[in-house]
């Protein structure tokens, strides 16, 4: 009898244990999925870039974006700039996200456009980016650096 009710109380513990662990199946945080708006500015704070893209998560956890508009006026990036990047992804027992981030806008290699890049690399917490960018170019006014935040919409 004794070893009826310590057998299942350590079933009931694990149970509980596991319950804990991968209780929550709600996955739309567990990836970069979906709708962001991303702000750049200079080294003093200053507004330098900003855009809205959709980001889509492979499963080799490389990322691919779409729908890139920068809704501030610039010369370094015109239609055909292509996004490509990479994410880390770390979670905690809260269902919490959190990890490595990198993206790079690639302007189209002709038009007046061509050849800047522009390296976003920072961290995700939840549904937040933030980090550092450089941009390198071959038009005046193209090359900075600075920091981002970039938000899940």
């Amino acid at each position: 009898m004794k070893q009826l009710a310590i057998t299942t109380c350590l079933a009931l513990v694990m149970a509980l244990l596991l319950a804990a662990c991968g209780g929550n199946t709600n996955n739309n945080n567990a990836n970069v999925n979906g709708n962001w708006t991303a702000n750049l500015t200079d080294q003093n704070g200053n507004p330098v870039f900003a855009f809205t893209t959709s980001l889509t998560q492979n499963s080799d956890n490389s990322i691919t974006g779409a729908n890139l508009n920068f809704t501030t006026n610039n010369g370094c990036f015109s239609n055909g700039a292509t996004e490509t990047g990479s994410f880390g992804m770390t979670r905690n027992f809260n269902g919490n996200v959190s990890g490595s981030f990198g993206l790079n806008v690639t302007g189209p290699s002709s038009g007046n456009s061509g050849n800047n890049t522009l390296n976003l690399a920072g961290t995700l917490n939840n549904n937040t980016i933030s980090g550092t960018w450089t941009l390198t170019g071959l038009q005046s006014g193209c090359t900075g650096s600075g920091n981002f935040t970039m938000t899940k919409m």
